[in-house]
């Protein structure tokens, strides 16, 4: 199965089915299906070749839907550009991977200037929009694209072929652009709908952007299932709360710094009646936040999961044990083989940290242009059997976790992540913990910054609770009774919020740069 047939098999199956929800307005799986295979004829008007780019820059709304998922029927590739970003690092995007076609809105093309200038392969730009786009562009409109008259021709792909390049911040440098194929994309909405049990009375509400896999997910998973995705672009987060009520939503899915900010509002009694499961991925969810969720909707199932764009999703946790496990990440997600291994390969006792490696049909195809960076995640999976010609690759994710004796697993931190002091590694995580037990922070986050004789000093920023004042004495007392000395924070910041990244996760990064030299000796 390719990509675009999720939409297509779905819409001979039950083609009046509701498919996608935009502000007031539907798309069955019939006309979706329709305006898929018209852009992608379009697309091919345009000269599209096989496994050309199509960036897609806009916010979410019925078009962008259709130019994602048209882009792969039509033989291409797509590439969601998340619509925060600025005209710079969409630039950076595009030139990276040599987007050929570019879809976005007058307003975003104008923003963009002297960007586009400096990307030589882009050909085309497809406008979005009823104002009239900037007429020092060669353009063309998106109605005149999905009425294109000509041959509806597209190129042959199987499911190997690359679908997708989505891009993910890196420690260091630039986002990395993860090529994704027709068969990872399938595969995980595949497996997400079985543990999830989706079904085709869902409406699974998308508030995650879609250049975040887990954003486009719920599309994926949606699609696959027959379900309704409902599109939401919202500014506070009493409107993700609202678009719930209102679309009377079965299946929502965020980041740890949107369910912090969820878990303080009211939630209508309403929802009660159709919101089946929320799920969790992108980071720890506090236990804290975990309890305050489950006290306001009582009747919902909470999913912890766990996942990276190079293998789109590994773990799950069943909303059964998570009274046993609140800290745990779960176990592997159907059709996926998540080991625990030493650096040398060998498997992990259980209880042991060791390294996180993920094989199967979701373990992308590598990154773009960048065959160092991919020797280095992409790897022959360990523990093969001998005789094998040629090795099976997996991911090799770089997050150190542990494995219980009965083999679920517990995340302790990202090599990236991991602060060195004083000799000893230790998990931001497990600091965030014990400061977000407390009940005095919205939000926090640990990270290390370097120390002359540390290493690495231990750093806190916390916001506080709404309306309060952060207590740093109480937090560094708390600290000291919960933790070991060496892991006690040397300075904790107050802050009205902690900054975030493209994706809605906190930046780590961000905070450690703006922290650096502050224990640089005099």
């Amino acid at each position: 199965m390719l990509l675009a047939d999720l939409i297509f098999d779905t819409a001979e199956r039950t083609p009046d089915a509701e498919a996608v929800h935009y502000q007031k307005a539907s798309l069955t799986y019939a006309a979706l299906a329709s305006q898929v295979q018209a852009a992608a004829a379009g697309y091919r008007q345009l000269r599209l070749e096989r496994y050309d780019r199509v960036g897609v820059y806009l916010e979410k709304r019925f078009e962008t839907v259709v130019a994602l998922f048209a882009a792969a029927a039509a033989g291409g590739v797509y590439v969601p550009v998340n619509p925060q970003l600025k005209p710079e690092q969409v630039g950076y995007i595009l030139r990276d991977c040599n987007v050929r076609i570019l879809v976005t809105s007058p307003e975003r093309l104008a923003a963009l200037g002297s960007e586009l200038a400096a990307c030589p392969d882009l050909r085309s730009v497809v406008v979005v929009g009823d104002s009239a786009p900037d007429a020092s562009f060669a353009t063309t409109h998106w109605d005149e694209l999905i009425s294109s008259r000509g041959s509806p021709a597209v190129h042959r792909c199987i499911d190997a072929d690359m679908a997708a390049i989505l891009y993910t911040s890196g420690s260091t440098g630039k986002p990395k652009g993860v090529v994704l194929s027709h068969r990872n994309v399938v595969a995980g909405a595949h497996s997400v709908a079985q543990y999830l049990e989706n079904r085709p009375s869902d409406r699974l509400l998308a508030v995650l952007p879609f250049s975040f896999d887990y954003g486009f997910s719920q599309m994926t998973t949606a699609f696959h299932t027959g379900a309704c995705v409902v599109l939401i672009n919202y500014l506070l987060p009493r409107d993700v709360i609202s678009a719930v009520a209102q679309q009377s939503i079965t299946g929502l899915a965020a980041v740890p710094p949107l369910w912090i900010q969820l878990a303080q509002l009211e939630w209508p009694q309403s929802v009660h009646e159709h919101l089946r499961y929320l799920t969790n991925s992108g980071g720890a969810m506090p236990r804290t936040v975990i309890e305050a969720l489950r006290r306001k909707l009582p009747c919902t199932q909470i999913f912890l999961m766990y996942g990276l764009t190079e293998a789109f999703r590994s773990t799950y946790l069943p909303p059964s044990e998570l009274d046993r496990r609140p800290d745990s990440m779960g176990m592997a997600i159907p059709n996926a083989d998540i080991m625990v291994v030493r650096p040398d390969g060998s498997p992990c006792a259980p209880g042991e940290p060791g390294e996180l490696v993920h094989r199967g049909a979701l373990v992308g195809l590598g990154y773009w242009n960048d065959r160092e960076k991919t020797a280095e995640r992409y790897r022959p999976a360990p523990q093969q059997p001998a005789g094998i010609a040629r090795p099976e690759i997996a991911v090799w994710s770089g997050d150190t976790v542990r494995m219980d004796d009965d083999g679920f697993l517990y995340f302790i931190g990202r090599k990236d992540d991991m602060i060195k002091t004083s000799g000893y590694r230790v998990s931001p995580t497990e600091i965030e913990e014990v400061i977000y037990a407390t009940g005095l922070v919205a939000e926090v986050a640990a990270f290390g910054v370097a120390h002359p004789t540390l290493g690495q000093a231990i750093v806190v920023a916390a916001a506080p609770i709404k309306g309060g004042m952060l207590d740093q004495a109480a937090l560094i007392a708390t600290c000291k009774k919960h933790l070991p000395a060496f892991m006690v924070p040397l300075l904790i910041q107050s802050r009205t919020a902690l900054p975030r990244n493209p994706n809605g996760k906190i930046d780590r990064k961000r905070l450690a740069q703006e922290c650096e030299g502050c224990f640089e000796q005099n």
